[in-house]
């Protein structure tokens, strides 16, 4: 299954590797469709594929890291 989120880092969290980490331990296959990254924060809109339950925990994963995850709604388009 695939699901698109908006997310926004804080300045503390952007040089952390969270996208790796949601590869490594949740099976998760992040898909960056768009970013802004500045010194202070870094917008991203993702695309993660995966298990159902899987991608709910990497989700969960990176709002309790501190990073505000928005959903975002279907694109026909996309």
């Amino acid at each position: 299954m695939k699901r698109k989120i908006f997310c926004t880092f804080p300045q503390a969290l952007i040089k952390e590797p969270l996208l790796f980490t949601l590869g490594n331990r949740f099976q998760v296959v992040p898909n960056i469709r768009g970013a802004s990254v500045t010194e202070e924060m870094a917008i991203l809109s993702l695309e993660l594929e995966g298990e159902a339950a899987s991608i709910q925990a990497a989700v969960d994963y990176l709002a309790e890291a501190g990073v505000k995850v928005e959903e975002m709604e279907d694109d026909p388009e996309a």
